[in-house]
């Protein structure tokens, strides 16, 4: 273990006595800070994805079944191909460790820290490598202000000091200010909600 490791942990360790952290899930004790809200036996049980997942090559969502790894490229779930965009991928399933982490950020900003590292993992496989920026989606100014931070912009920060991409936040702006997101509207709900809130500011990118 080199020194920076043995510094890590002896911090962990510290920090534990001194201010415990429960598990967001479970309850027990969190053992490092790159955890983030969730211990590690949490982590363990919570599925994130890896290339070997058959998935919709578009939207991500997962397939039945194994595919072979010359054929994942036309694996189509047609649920998406109205839908306007390229390409999309989640890291992981919405559950246990990751939900929590995922609720837990618009209140806790150090959590981005441990979900930037699972995107980053995400990112280095097809066909995300490729991306040329981050660029977080923004929040209203008025938002921002009730917030104090835009939870978006903290993923994205992370992830492009990981990745080495520039970090856009001047590109695309809010220009109309939402009702906020309730738990229980479904997609379609949440997509008419931002119906004309944003705006290209540079839009040759």
């Amino acid at each position: 273990m080199g020194f920076v490791s043995k510094t890590s942990a002896l911090y962990d360790a510290t920090l534990a006595v001194v201010f415990p952290q429960a598990c967001a899930v479970c309850g027990a004790s969190v053992e490092a800070r790159a955890c983030g809200i969730a211990c590690a036996a949490c982590w363990q049980k919570t599925r994130i994805f890896s290339e070997e997942d058959s998935i919709c090559w578009k939207c991500g969502v997962l397939a039945p079944g194994t595919v072979p790894e010359e054929k994942r490229r036309d694996v189509r779930c047609h649920r998406c191909d109205l839908e306007h965009f390229t390409v999309s991928r989640a890291c992981g399933a919405y559950e246990s460790a990751l939900r929590a982490s995922v609720l837990a950020l618009k209140r806790e900003p150090y959590v981005a820290t441990r979900l930037a590292q699972l995107l980053f993992e995400a990112q280095q496989r097809e066909p995300l490598q490729s991306a040329t920026r981050i660029v977080p989606v923004p929040l209203h100014p008025e938002r921002l202000r009730e917030r104090g931070f835009n939870q978006a912009a903290l993923l994205g920060s992370a992830l492009a000091r990981l990745t080495g991409l520039p970090f856009d936040e001047w590109s695309l702006i809010r220009t109309a200010h939402t009702e906020r997101h309730r738990s229980g509207m479904d997609a379609r709900a949440r997509r008419e909600s931002v119906d004309g809130a944003f705006e290209v500011r540079r839009p040759r990118l």
